[in-house]
């Protein structure tokens, strides 16, 4: 972890940042202990909302973007390697000092390491609590130009980015769901957990629609939603699904929720969108849902709807139906 790793770099590890100006720290462990940095000069850089919202709950100063010319950056890897070269590039560009990575070894953080030395002078790493910390002492943005990755097209005309859900190209469960969808949605819908809003481009396709509400706690893949559903009807809020808090209630919710944060699969994160789901439907709302078939949210749904039916799928994913909520919004 950061906060086991980086102190053994500061203290003796060979390891110096600047004494003034801000410290950016892109996306750490949100349980991560930041005392040994001075927290009036950190800057968490984090696009994922519950965990944002953690940090300013602690009173550290977030944004999805750091400011320019930082005096030095720490970039926590995420497991996407494509995401980590693109961070990496992103904090070079904004970074006036030293450029600290630090990962698991699970997250890639040898593969990286090996990525950088090819490229320039790597100090450490210091090797604790199965990863590592490696340092550059200053900004090598010219060396890292190609890993410079933000929203861009699929061959399939869609905009994606590195780290984004199902980034190269269609999701096959979110297929299976559009082509279950009735002509009826209401007028009032919401994507819970959109990506990059596939699903709510397909829920503009119906005429009577008149609002799709594009809920993902994810910053980027927003972003990206933003260049794929251009219609007016659509409104994009950053926010975790599990709380957004509408204000007024949907007639229907679609949804393809997502069952990781880590690399174990954690089916509560589905089951609390199924609950949420229950929550924001009108009393006569309907929850469209498509999830892999050997997650257990049927007893949440029977739990939270009148009346629940698969309505299909295949042999990697179930699609159900849900109907009349029973558990009121407030």
């Amino acid at each position: 972890m950061l906060d086991t790793r980086l102190p053994l770099a500061l203290n003796g590890g060979g390891l110096d940042l600047p004494d003034e100006g801000l410290i950016a720290v892109y996306q750490p462990p949100v349980d991560s202990d930041l005392d040994m940095l001075p927290k009036e000069r950190v800057q968490i850089i984090e696009g994922f909302k519950p965990h944002s919202d953690a940090w300013l709950a602690r009173g550290f100063d977030v944004s999805t973007v750091a400011d320019e010319n930082v005096s030095a950056c720490i970039v926590c890897l995420p497991r996407s390697k494509n995401e980590a070269r693109a961070l990496i590039a992103e904090a070079c560009n904004a970074c006036n000092g030293p450029l600290v990575i630090d990962g698991q070894k699970t997250d890639g953080a040898d593969s990286i390491l090996r990525e950088m030395r090819a490229r320039v002078t790597v100090h450490g790493p210091i090797s604790k609590a199965h990863g590592k910390l490696y340092w550059i002492d200053a900004p090598a943005t010219e060396f890292f130009t190609d890993w410079m990755m933000g929203p861009a097209q699929t061959e399939g005309g869609f905009w994606t980015a590195p780290g984004v859900f199902s980034a190269d190209g269609v999701d096959l469960a979110s297929a299976l769901l559009v082509d279950a969808l009735p002509q009826k949605l209401g007028t009032h819908v919401a994507d819970l957990g959109a990506g990059w809003g596939y699903l709510a481009a397909h829920v503009l396709t119906r005429p009577a629609v008149e609002a799709v509400h594009l809920v993902e706690a994810s910053h980027i893949a927003l972003e990206c939603a933003r260049h794929n559903v251009t219609d007016p009807r659509a409104q994009f809020h950053w926010a975790d699904a599990a709380t957004w808090d509408p204000a007024h209630r949907m007639d229907s919710v679609v949804m393809n929720p997502p069952f990781h944060q880590g690399r174990a699969a954690e089916p509560q994160i589905g089951q609390a969108f199924v609950a949420a789901a229950a929550r924001i439907l009108a009393p006569n709302g309907d929850l469209w849902m498509v999830a892999n078939r050997h997650l257990p949210y049927e007893a949440e749904l029977k739990t939270r709807f009148a009346q629940v039916e698969e309505i299909g799928g295949d042999a990697r994913f179930k699609l159900f139906h849900a109907s009349r909520p029973t558990r009121k919004r407030r």
